[in-house]
């Protein structure tokens, strides 16, 4: 049977419909019937969908259980009734607990209530509680909680009357994004406070002069503006900033990006990077330097595409071959004494011997392909054993094919007759010169003939040099002769040593000339006077070298050292020592920094022109003395008095070696 209860006791009759109390096993909602006032209890079924886990607010009817609500913020509105004595607790959330101490004696008032227990956050809690409107008088929540206070406050209507509090109706509405950020805010504007009053408790400075301040830039990593230059530029502009790097920064560049990487490893970057580390930049050519004279440089040929990357690779893998001395000896067996001289390029080496022949041989497959001349004997020397070898062994020896070739035909008189002392060439021409005191010019174009004959000395000629313009001889009868190139005709005669001129080297309107007589001499072309002598401190010099930019001269002989001098001053700059017998030939490869020095003592060495340090010390590869040696980037060729030339080869077998190969500079 529902109770009867007066309605000027039921305090929440005028507002709500319903309490919810939860006694063991299910739920029960305290209905209240406006017309007869009477308390129904109702059964509901206890819910079974999983309860919501935000605040939607209040209905008519409170539709959550007191475990799933908070009791953040909570208020008492105590209100005194006579003849119950209950207090009601109302809640923020919409709990309403009645004190059972006060009940009357009933199953349902003596069912215990268990103490709301919130899931949800203390943070969340308290700005849902920030929302309530109005907020309550710093007065009311001082004042106690008792019935006296109640009654004042409810005047002549029940406590949920007017007086209480208004909430929203959507709790979920940003209540807490807004409560935190102004929290935040508190939290700022005191940070604010604090360093401005450490700022005003500091000592303050002289400001005027300077004196005492302490300046401190600081960039944090944040403030940096990152901006990849790959997307916003245009591709040739990022091609030309990638290309003035060097080659281990843009082997680095590659790993950015998959945009870098396609960048980093274009051709028009890599070759830049390639010319810039391996072509001189520096070096000054002069005017009348043949296009033989700058070519085998290792630059590569002369097509559009090219490998430029795998190109750079294999130049550093053939330089540290040279530190290293890891060469291959190729041997070229067919001349019957001693060979003389020798100059070489990428397709052929050309050799003169004593006996009284040049051959030409072929670079790639290392067969003799033209011989001219006639033998002065028809059997080959004995050939020694190499023995006493020190220094860098090859790590591989190849030996020519021998084949059975018959000399040039051709008329007796345009052949030399005496021993092939010298020699030197281009693409058009070559100029031998022979113990026979004369001089034959070659035309290469036309199957190596002979086509002129010119004799300016009266001894021997030790050695020739030309440009597209001049020829310089030099002889054992201490003159230096410079002719027309064309025409062959004397154009002057230099004097001024007392001794056998061993060499002699031209460049542009100078030659240098190295004697017997232990002095180097620098000769202006024009006026056939001598500008500037560089004597030896020992006896006489056997080779000369002049580099291209007409800066350096290096000569070397008895001494068993080379020297190196200063053209414009005269000034000894550097002596290289290492040898311990005559230094019988010097060749600059002024590309690479390097001069190579063949030697009486059977050695052959390479040295750095900046330096002075040795870089590679060959020792017994060949049989007997060094006559002649030259270089280039790859191999070093030297010419023995035992009849052989051995070619030096650091780039044997060497994986993209033949990319380097071809290369035509125009001047």
């Amino acid at each position: 049977m529902p109770s009867k209860i007066p309605s000027d006791r039921m305090h929440a009759a005028g507002r709500y419909d319903g309490l919810l109390v939860k006694p063991s096993g299910r739920d029960i909602v305290w209905g209240v019937n406006s017309t007869d006032d009477v308390l129904t209890p109702t059964p509901t079924p206890t819910s079974t969908r999983k309860p919501r886990a935000s605040f939607s607010g209040f209905g008519r009817v409170v539709r959550t259980f007191p475990q799933r609500i908070a009791s953040q913020g909570k208020k008492n509105l105590v209100a005194a009734d006579n003849a119950l004595h209950t207090n009601y607790t109302y809640d923020f959330q919409g709990i309403i607990s009645v004190d059972e101490k006060s009940m009357p004696s009933s199953p349902l008032w003596n069912t215990p209530i268990p103490p709301p227990q919130s899931r949800t956050p203390f943070w969340l809690r308290r700005c849902v509680s920030a929302r309530s409107r109005p907020r309550p008088r710093a007065d009311t929540l001082s004042r106690p909680a008792t019935a006296q206070w109640a009654q004042q406050e409810s005047c002549s209507s029940t406590v949920f009357g007017s007086l209480q509090p208004t909430f929203p109706d959507d709790l979920s509405s940003g209540a807490a994004a807004r409560a935190a950020a102004a929290e935040q805010k508190q939290m700022r504007r005191c940070h604010c406070l604090r360093r401005s009053y450490t700022r005003e408790r500091r000592v303050r400075r002289d400001s005027e002069s300077g004196i005492g301040i302490d300046v401190q830039i600081t960039r944090r990593e944040s403030d940096m503006t990152r901006l990849d230059p790959s997307r916003l530029l245009p591709r040739e502009l990022f091609i030309d900033i990638l290309s003035r790097l060097d080659a281990q920064s843009l082997i680095n560049s590659e790993l950015v990006c998959r945009q870098w990487y396609s960048v980093a490893r274009d051709d028009l970057v890599w070759k830049a990077v390639f010319l810039e580390e391996f072509q001189p930049q520096s070096q000054t050519i002069h005017e009348n330097a043949t296009k033989f004279q700058i070519r085998g440089q290792g630059l590569g040929g002369a097509e559009a595409e090219q490998e430029w990357k795998k190109m750079w690779r294999t130049r550093k893998a053939l330089h540290q071959r040279w530190l290293d001395g890891h060469a291959a000896a190729i041997y070229l067996e067919g001349h019957y004494d001693s060979v003389y001289c020798v100059q070489f390029d990428e397709d052929k080496i050309v050799t003169g011997s004593r006996d009284r022949t040049v051959r030409v041989w072929n670079a790639r497959t290392y067969k003799c392909t033209k011989i001219l001349g006639v033998p002065s004997r028809n059997q080959p020397i004995t050939l020694p054993g190499l023995t006493g070898r020190s220094g860098r062994h090859p790590f591989t020896t190849v030996s020519s094919q021998q084949f059975k070739l018959e000399p040039y035909a051709g008329k007796p008189d345009v052949y030399h007759v005496g021993s092939i002392l010298c020699l030197q060439y281009d693409d058009e021409l070559m100029i031998t010169g022979s113990s026979d005191c004369a001089c034959i010019m070659w035309d290469i174009k036309d199957d190596w003939r002979p086509i002129r004959r010119v004799r300016h000395h009266t001894a021997g000629v030790l050695d020739v040099c030309f440009d597209t313009k001049h020829v310089v001889t030099c002889s054992k009868d201490t003159t230096v002769c410079l002719w027309d190139r064309r025409t062959g005709d004397l154009i002057h005669r230099l004097l001024g040593h007392r001794g056998p001129v061993n060499a002699v080297q031209l460049r542009g309107t100078l030659a240098v000339s190295a004697s017997g007589d232990g002095v180097a001499k620098l000769w202006n072309l024009i006026s056939g006077t001598c500008v500037k002598e560089f004597p030896s401190k020992d006896r006489g010099m056997a080779c000369v070298e002049f580099s291209p930019d007409s800066r350096a001269i290096f000569a070397g002989g008895n001494d068993q050292v080379i020297y190196q001098f200063d053209a414009s001053t005269g000034e000894l700059i550097r002596e290289m020592q290492g040898h311990s017998g005559l230094v019988r030939s010097l060749h600059l490869d002024s590309a690479n920094s390097r001069l190579v020095s063949g030697s009486y003592d059977n050695t052959v060495r390479a040295y750095d022109i900046h330096t002075g340090d040795a870089i590679v010390h060959l020792s017994g590869w060949t049989a007997s003395w060094i006559l002649c040696a030259k270089l280039d980037y790859r191999r070093i060729v030297a010419s023995s008095q035992d009849s052989r030339i051995v070619i030096i080869d650091f780039g044997f077998q060497l994986p993209g070696a033949e990319l380097l190969e071809m290369s035509r500079l125009s001047v």
